[in-house]
């Protein structure tokens, strides 16, 4: 079993000065959650994917956090969570621990942020538990099947070839704050910022097990848990949603956004042109300000 250290550098706390908390998941990992902001039973969860953690949502943490109180999970291998070897590392587990976390803390209203991975993860959940689910902001992500994926990411999907490359030469997370930026890149304390948890073969586990769960087949262990999740999006038909979309994101890029408007047709959207996957840092002000206001309309 890996875990992550008990303290932080300075440095990191700097960019990231929360105090994180732990739960055990009921399959016995301990994952890392940031619960910030007013105590109260109405929360803000934003659910990240593959290869951030929740230093992706620093900054709309501490925006939030004098208005709401705000839980920001790292999944189960990412992040400061514990990073076991043997770990099932699936979408259905994934939900399941997100479910029995937000369980764990008695909430009645759960206003959601998703991006990347963590739309099918977010909107996995918010299925089995749709009379909580209050506002959805959605950033670049899926929670639907599409045969649609970059040839670079493709590579690292391989059983082998890829398994080398993103736990032997970080060829996921490190890329990622290159390729996931277009207005500006990301400066050396933010860079080392995303990649802080990802330092070691053992510790990209689940960077590399979360390419591998992307399902494009049919007969994929996740393809049946995606779909599950897709079926269940137009329950949320009557809930405020706004979508805040990078326009040069080299993944989900704009073919995602159309079938979120077509999912969606009365979300309001955001798009903004220049911005690439990692929306919050590349938009910085915009992208945060567009958030707050689909978590506060």
């Amino acid at each position: 079993m890996v875990t992550m250290p008990d303290s932080l550098p300075v440095w990191l706390r700097e960019l990231y000065p929360f105090s994180p908390r732990s739960f055990r998941t009921p399959y016995g990992a301990q994952l890392s959650y940031l619960d910030e902001g007013t105590r109260s039973d109405e929360i803000v969860l934003m659910v990240h994917g593959n290869p951030t953690w929740s230093f992706f949502y620093r900054t709309l943490v501490r925006s939030l956090a004098p208005k709401f109180r705000c839980i920001v999970p790292d999944h189960i291998g990412m992040g400061l969570s514990e990073k076991p070897q043997d770990y099932t590392y699936t979408l259905a587990r994934r939900i399941d621990d997100l479910e029995a976390l937000v369980k764990s803390l008695g909430v009645r209203r759960i206003h959601l942020v998703v991006h990347d991975w963590g739309g099918a993860i977010g909107f996995g959940l918010a299925a089995r538990m749709p009379e909580t689910i209050g506002r959805i902001v959605i950033l670049n992500t899926a929670a639907f099947r599409s045969r649609s994926i970059p040839f670079r990411i493709a590579v690292c999907r391989n059983r082998s070839l890829g398994t080398l490359l993103v736990r032997g030469l970080n060829g996921f997370a490190g890329p990622a704050v290159r390729m996931a930026m277009h207005r500006r890149s990301l400066d050396e304390g933010e860079r080392r910022g995303f990649l802080f948890p990802y330092d070691s073969w053992a510790h990209r586990v689940a960077v590399d097990a979360f390419v591998k769960d992307i399902p494009l087949e049919s007969a994929h262990v996740s393809y049946a848990t995606l779909t599950t999740v897709e079926e269940g999006l137009p329950q949320f038909s009557g809930n405020r949603i706004s979508i805040v979309w990078g326009g040069q994101d080299f993944c989900f890029n704009d073919e995602f956004l159309d079938r979120w408007k077509t999912i969606f047709p009365q979300a309001r959207v955001t798009r903004i042109a220049d911005a690439g996957h990692y929306v919050l840092d590349d938009a910085g002000e915009e992208a945060i300000t567009a958030c707050i206001a689909g978590i506060e309309y």
